[in-house]
């Protein structure tokens, strides 16, 4: 039985490299190799519209099979009193990172709240996307460390062959969403903020209604309503999911089976994370993408280094069927047992009542203002109405969805707020792991070009770090983009050991317009992996040494 997968990809190819990516060290006896076949669009989205216009392949896969509540209201405890006029103070349809975030500080404000879910508490972060990836993850990263004799043999141990239980592993992830899930339904209670299940929609201004399938359905009112529906994966048209050999990353991460080989299409986050997973569990990796650079949403420097410690080899055949979209000619084949789909993801938008207050999607987006305010479509504000997350498109991040929703309680509560969302980090938790903030280098060339001002480069590598070394982790760069004139920090990009951890100094520096020539005196303990973002801020040239710390940044994005 055979499935047949249809997209866009234009001609081009990369160089097979010959070592693992997200495993400096593994055994090369290991059967983990993985091939590039061309690359993605972007890091912090995804745009179907244009990232589909260029490519075809198709995909038969050797086995396939064919797959075929009541409402929770917390005590008053913390939620405040609301205007006779309004039932809550603020309502949010949507109980993932984003909407949980806005709640627990809606209530902080004094404010009535309530949230609507028509799902489970906590969203695609914490029961599809990262909680349960991060368990595999780290199942992954410990399996590479066991697996590497070498890397063992040089800490003077031994170890046995590694192995693992499958199941167990699954487990682990599952047991992990569940617990982080319990956490924010319960932190939410605890603060009196009132859970409301059911599919929530706007029904006029300041008016929501909630149900579920075959029953009534209850409207409520509110002085401000909160969108956060958050993003389901993108599928491109022509491919059917049957979720056991085409799967998605929902899919994948109950790790229903490890396959031999699986081709991943897309190398953005979701697809380098999963790569890492299936290739530490011992499944050889094919990753196809439309464009054709490694990771384009990343720094170039950054991209090319991850392609030069990605692991490639023949293995045994396969058959995808590689199309060129402008000259209709076959390109290439390959054969594999399993195929995910890592496109990125679209917002989820649909049945949300937009069209009760005159809104229009863009690409199935909700747009919004800097302020995150909700514009109709005649590009007007719609009073009292907004949208975080990746349901507005600016930054599909969970973490921004939060951040978004903080910002917009401030506003409501009389603290105007526009989140700086170039000091919003992001990483990619691969072996080694992968973290940035700020301008790609390219991105910052063609702003100073613009504005008329110069940039500077400052790197730093891992290799001169004490306590990397002892890791026997050396493998790694940290490089910084900045204004020579005035010691601005226009981005950060690491890749290395604990890169998700050590991008935060940089992020903050960023959010509060410190400049070099202020954080380069500060204090690191010895010996620290800190030490590699304090080398990386000395190592900073700047021509005006006067402290320029601002206050507060504002950029609108």
């Amino acid at each position: 039985m055979h499935s047949a997968l249809s997209l866009s990809f234009s001609q081009a190819s990369l160089p097979l490299p010959n070592r693992p990516l997200c495993s400096l060290n593994a055994a090369p006896s290991t059967p983990r190799s993985l091939r590039f076949c061309g690359l993605r669009r972007e890091a912090f989205g995804f745009s179907p519209s244009k990232q589909l216009t260029s490519c075809r392949f198709q995909i038969h896969s050797r086995r396939i099979e064919v797959s075929a509540a009541a409402s929770s209201s917390s005590s008053a405890n913390g939620n405040g009193a609301t205007s006779k006029s309004f039932d809550y103070d603020l309502v949010i349809i949507g109980a993932g990172v984003g909407g949980h975030g806005a709640a627990l500080h809606a209530v902080e404000k004094g404010l009535k709240t309530a949230i609507i879910e028509g799902d489970v508490v906590g969203g695609t972060c914490v029961n599809r996307g990262c909680v349960p990836s991060k368990a595999l993850l780290a199942v992954s990263g410990r399996m590479r460390e066991l697996q590497n004799e070498h890397h063992m043999k040089a800490f003077g141990l031994q170890v046995s062959a590694a192995g693992y239980d499958r199941q167990g592993v699954a487990d682990h992830a599952s047991n992990l969403a569940t617990k982080i899930r319990n956490n924010l339904t319960n932190s939410m209670k605890a603060l009196g903020v009132d859970i409301l299940t059911g599919f929530g929609s706007v029904l006029g201004p300041q008016k929501v209604k909630y149900g579920k399938v075959g029953f009534p359905d209850n409207i409520i009112t509110a002085k401000d309503i909160i969108i956060a529906t958050g993003s389901v994966p993108f599928v491109p048209k022509g491919i059917e999911v049957d979720g056991k050999t085409v799967i998605t990353s929902d899919h994948a991460l109950k790790l229903e089976s490890v396959p031999e080989w699986i081709a991943i299409v897309g190398s953005g986050y979701i697809g380098l994370e999963f790569s890492d997973v299936y290739t530490a569990l011992g499944s050889e990796v094919t990753f196809i993408e439309a464009l054709d650079q490694l990771m384009p949403g990343f720094d170039p420097k950054i991209s090319k280094l991850a392609q030069r410690i990605t692991p490639a080899k023949d293995g045994r055949p396969v058959m995808i069927e590689l199309i060129d979209a402008k000259t209709k000619e076959p390109k290439d084949t390959l054969e594999v047992d399993a195929a995910l789909i890592a496109t990125g993801r679209a917002p989820f938008t649909s049945g949300l009542g937009l069209e009760n207050i005159n809104v229009a999607t863009q690409r199935g987006f909700i747009p919004v203002d800097e302020r995150m305010r909700v514009i109709d479509g005649n590009g007007k504000l719609v009073p009292h109405l907004y949208c975080i997350g990746d349901a507005n498109g600016k930054m599909m991040l969970a973490h921004a969805a939060s951040a978004q929703g903080i910002s917009v309680v401030e506003q409501v509560t009389g603290r105007d707020r526009v989140l700086n969302h170039l000091s919003i980090p992001a990483a990619c938790f691969t072996h080694p792991e992968i973290s940035m903030v700020g301008l790609t280098e390219p991105q910052a060339r063609e702003k100073a070009e613009k504005e008329g001002f110069k940039v500077s480069i400052a790197k730093t590598s891992f290799k001169a770090n004490t306590k990397a070394l002892a890791e026997n982790e050396g493998e790694g760069i940290a490089k910084m983009i900045y204004r020579p004139d005035n010691g601005e920090i226009l981005g950060v990009h690491i890749f290395g050991l604990h890169a998700a951890d050590l991008i935060h100094e940089a992020s903050n520096a960023i959010a509060l317009g410190t400049r070099l020539q202020d954080i380069k005196l500060a204090v690191h303990a010895h010996p620290t992996l800190s030490e590699v973002v304090d080398e990386l801020f000395k190592a900073a040239k700047v021509e005006s040494t006067a402290s320029t710390t601002a206050q507060s940044v504002k950029v609108a994005v």
